[in-house]
């Protein structure tokens, strides 16, 4: 039984999600905001996190930024603004995905199940190779680590993910929406800023140069290139 911990500070609305998902065999705990969200995370260690945006005091992001060292596993945020500017920011501060209120009980539901279907993913294409090695960086699948010139790197569960299946297929190019399909859970529509964002996240995090990468490659208008001989 997977288990969910909302932070939804609208009664009803916390008390229709927390329904809705134990009907369908998720164990969930709900805060009303986050004051206990770090010891609740350290007690319980979700499968996924649903995190509402505008919450009482510290807002969504803020507590984003504050947990994530904490916690890799899924993020999802909810949101009441449907605009761009919410939607990179959240992705930009470490969320996986999100969902814009009112909420749809059903669609919430099918997010959830494709995070953890995603978290699983890489357990069954990585049957071929454990670890992984290019110069001064490392991956260790099992331990769902990183290693760059000796010092830890830490990814979300998702970036870890990104990063294994382009390192997987180092020196090829790996196509947007074959990303999109396996890692993000929905056809690339042109328009989505996700996986790039992720990147842009990755490149920070592994010291490539935003500017002119050279590491983790764009080739624009058809997906990414991770360069196997650029971790010396």
């Amino acid at each position: 039984m997977s288990h969910i911990l909302l932070v939804e500070d609208d009664k009803r609305l916390s008390q229709l999600v927390c329904e809705y998902l134990t009907q369908h065999d998720f164990k969930v705990t709900a805060l009303p905001d986050g004051t206990a969200l770090l010891e609740t995370l350290k007690q319980i260690k979700p499968d996924v996190l649903v995190l509402d945006v505008m919450l009482p005091g510290e807002n969504g992001f803020t507590l984003c930024k504050k947990i994530r060292p904490h916690y890799q596993g899924p993020l999802l945020f909810m949101t009441a603004k449907d605009n761009d500017f919410d939607h990179v920011l959240g992705l930009e501060i470490g969320a996986d995905d999100y969902i814009v209120k009112p909420v749809e009980p059903r669609v919430l539901l099918a997010r959830i199940q494709a995070l953890l279907r995603r978290s699983a993913l890489p357990q069954s294409q990585s049957e071929q190779a454990k670890q992984l090695c290019f110069g001064q960086l490392q991956l260790d699948y099992l331990a769902r680590k990183v290693v760059l010139h000796g010092q830890d790197v830490p990814l979300t569960s998702h970036e870890f993910d990104m990063l294994w299946k382009l390192a997987s297929n180092a020196s090829q190019l790996v196509d947007r929406n074959t990303l999109y399909r396996e890692l993000i859970g929905r056809e690339y529509d042109g328009l989505d800023r996700s996986a790039d964002v992720r990147i842009s996240r990755l490149r920070k995090k592994l010291k490539d140069d935003p500017r002119q990468p050279y590491r983790i490659k764009t080739i624009w208008g058809k997906g990414f290139y991770f360069v196997a001989d650029a971790w010396g």
